[in-house]
């Protein structure tokens, strides 16, 4: 695959931009992914939700996330601001709609690393404009490995492990599945699916292999 076919179809688009949803459970890769993805020469820009969860060490607000308190995304929430927003692990995340109508109209393409209830929603209000790729761990086993080598509580691990089984449960609610075994190759068919995209005069984004 060459990187100079995915500049020339990004750069290129003259119409709307692209939304690339990208969902998995937790410890599967998904941020990591999104963040790889990101690229000026391609045109994706990464978004960047809002949360009413506290900032990670390595976090800085308005790039990783924009921290807000629960009572300022409930607000937000009655004024229609988010064109998706889910809880999550017991805190709140969403997306803001008119940052991302206002970015599709100028013709960026837009990557939403979030979970697949947000992506249910994103897909029902942006049908024409949504490509989504669900990020499947190798096995079970490997994903809770994951999870150990990043959580040290045993108890946190298995809640996340019983989320994820639920999480898995939607994968086939996305254009594509990918398993992320290796994070090189996992990003190579992520690319060779936005290479192959192709849309109809009617703007309706179609993905075919």
């Amino acid at each position: 695959m060459r990187i100079a076919h995915l500049n020339k179809f990004f750069v290129k688009r003259k119409k709307r931009g692209v939304l690339i949803v990208i969902s998995s459970p937790s410890g599967a890769g998904k941020t990591t992914i999104a963040k790889k993805l990101v690229s000026k020469k391609l045109n994706i820009e990464l978004s960047v939700s809002l949360t009413t969860r506290k900032p990670r060490s390595n976090e800085i607000n308005k790039v990783d996330y924009h921290f807000v308190s629960k009572k300022f995304f409930q607000t937000k929430i009655k004024q229609k601001h988010f064109l998706e927003h889910a809880k999550v692990f017991d805190n709140f995340y969403g997306t803001s709609q008119k940052e991302i109508t206002n970015k599709l109209s100028k013709g960026k393409n837009i990557l939403l690393d979030i979970d697949w209830q947000g992506a249910r929603q994103v897909r029902k209000k942006k049908a024409t404009d949504t490509v989504s790729i669900f990020i499947l761990p190798p096995s079970l086993k490997v994903l809770k490995q994951r999870l150990m080598k990043r959580e040290s509580s045993l108890a946190f691990v298995n809640n996340r492990m019983s989320k994820a089984k639920k999480e898995i449960a939607h994968w086939n609610e996305y254009d594509y599945a990918v398993v992320n075994k290796d994070l090189k190759q996992c990003l190579k068919e992520i690319k060779k699916i936005l290479e192959i995209q192709k849309h109809k005069s009617s703007g309706k984004t179609i993905l075919k292999f």
